[in-house]
Formats: C-alpha cells, structure tokens, sequence
C-alpha cells in the first residue's frame, strides 16, 4: 500500500511521520502540494493524506483512501468520495488538552483586561502614574462567574473541568438546530452569561450564532471567547458590542478566511490598542503533545481501513 502526504509542513517540522510509514509499504512526504501539483502528487498512490489540501472529485481516480490530518472534511468531496466509493476518514478528539488549555488563557486574560493594560505600559502609563499601580480598566474574577459553554463534546467538557478549578459555574447550551435538547436555549443562555464560549461545529445551524439580532441581549460586561471556527460568531456584531461596551472582552482563534490574507476588521481593530481584544492566529490546537496524537490516530486510521472492495 502506497500513501502520500500531501502538505507535511502544516503539521510542524517536530512531527514524527514513522507511525505512519510503519502501516505503509511506501509513504512520500511533500512539504506542500498547490492546485496546479496535485494530480502529479497524487498519481501512483493508494492512499491520500492531507490536512487542508482540496481533494475534489477529478483527483480521487484511483485513490482507494483518503486521510484526513483534521476533524474536518469540509476539503474533501465528500459526495464524489461515497460515489467512488473513496474511504474517507479524519482524526476528531485529538486535541481537546490544547484547545482547553489554549481557551483558559484567553480567558485569563480578557479577565485581566490585560491587552489594555499591556498596551498601557508599552505607552509608559505606569512610568507616569502617579500611584504605585494602574486600575483604570475593569478587571473579572472568574470565581463565581457563570461560563455559558457551546458545544458539550471533548473540547466544551475540557474546557467545563478546568474552569471549575476556578470556582466557575458551568452552563451548556442546547444543541442549535435540535428539537429535543432539554438544555438551556442559547438565546436565554447568554442572558446569564459572564463568560461565554464556543466549542462546536460549524454549521447551518451554528453559522453567525451570535448575531446582530440577539448579541444585544447578553449581558453587559460578557466575555466572548471563540476557539471553534470562524463565522459561528458575527465578527462584526462582536465588534460593534466591543467597541460599544456591551461586550467586557473578545478573543478569537479562528476567523471565516485563513490565512486572512486581505484582512479583516478584527485585526485593523486589534492595530488601534485601546479594546479589550485578543486573536490569535488559529494555534489552540499546535501542541506538540495534539499534533503527534494526529499523526498516531492516522497511522491508527489506515489499519483501520477496509480496502478490500
């Protein structure tokens, strides 16, 4: 069984690919494949393994496997694969540590209101303040806050045990788009939010959950935190809460277009110092520890398969 991978470099250069190349009788690494280098990267393999690499129906011609180095699929012809009859499988659960962990301290740190405060001592506001400290932002202490979690898988639940070390108390909101989740309904949910962040999917369901329409009716001083995907918030509307004081603090890890190579309103806003406001550029999940698991659950994945058809 021949495999290829198809963008190595998206995983890191510590990355141990041998579990990997020990499941296969022949395992070709390229460091990244564009559109225009597909077909020929592709071509001779059995199996294909990518991370965000497209695969659409015209290269899966003879591909018995792909492998996914990522929860999601949304890369991948899904409908072409089950037609070809192309297995299809990904890696989910891999990273819940990392994203938690990752989450906690956007927490933390919107808490401590500490981009203002950071940018308060790089323009020598401390040097100059007539006291021995600075307190002209509103901090958070967490303990006794509610946290509003969306999404009560392995991430939301990760995130959930570490916030009760700190004395938080957990709320998880129904599921959006279910009919039957005798949880609190998002909408009442933010009402009683403190802090409030996102762990589930995008969907059509989950796609700008907090909007224009009700970002209004959370409650004033809210922290917002999104480690899930771009777009399950209205970026804009969080904003505009931002900018308005609605919101006490925003952080994202993720935004609709990555890389955002033309922009986007929360990094121009970012430039400006003076919010509340953290992004980091999509690495909750880049531990060493979260990106060997997928390399191991891969590996996992292909003994897995049944190629035999």
């Amino acid at each position: 069984m021949k495999a290829v991978i198809l963008d190595a470099d998206t995983m890191g250069s510590d990355v141990d690919f041998s579990p990997i190349a020990g499941v296969v009788d022949e395992l070709s690494i390229h460091a990244a494949t564009t559109a225009e280098q597909l077909t020929d990267h592709i071509a001779g393999y059995d199996l294909v393994i990518t991370n965000k690499v497209v695969i659409p129906a015209a290269a899966m011609d003879g591909v018995k496997g792909i492998l996914v180095l990522a929860t999601g699929t949304n890369n991948i012809d899904m409908a072409a694969a089950e037609e070809k009859g192309v297995a299809v499988r990904n890696v989910v659960n891999y990273g819940a540590d990392s994203v938690a962990q990752h989450t906690l301290m956007l927490m933390l740190n919107l808490a401590a209101c500490l981009p203002r405060y950071q940018q308060d001592v790089k323009n020598n506001a401390w040097v100059k303040s007539p006291f021995f400290c600075l307190m002209n932002h509103p901090t958070t202490q967490l303990s006794g806050k509610t946290l509003v979690i969306v999404g009560q898988g392995a991430l939301g639940s990760a995130v959930a045990r570490l916030a009760d070390a700190f004395g938080m108390k957990v709320i998880f909101t129904a599921r959006p788009g279910a009919n039957d989740d005798q949880r609190m309904p998002f909408d009442e949910a933010i009402r009683q939010a403190d802090v409030l962040s996102f762990h589930c999917p995008l969907t059509e369901h989950t796609r700008h959950l907090l909007n224009r329409d009700n970002i209004d009716t959370i409650k004033p001083g809210c922290l917002v935190v999104n480690c899930a995907r771009g777009g399950i918030i209205d970026e804009m509307s969080a904003l505009w809460a931002l900018q308005g004081g609605l919101l006490g603090g925003l952080a994202v890890d993720v935004l609709p277009v990555e890389p955002p190579s033309g922009g986007h309103p929360l990094l121009a806003a970012l430039k400006q110092g003076n919010l509340n406001l953290i992004v980091t550029p999509h690495n909750a999940w880049i531990s060493p520890e979260a990106r060997q698991t997928i390399i191991d659950m891969t590996a996992d994945n292909i003994t897995q398969l049944d190629l035999s058809a």
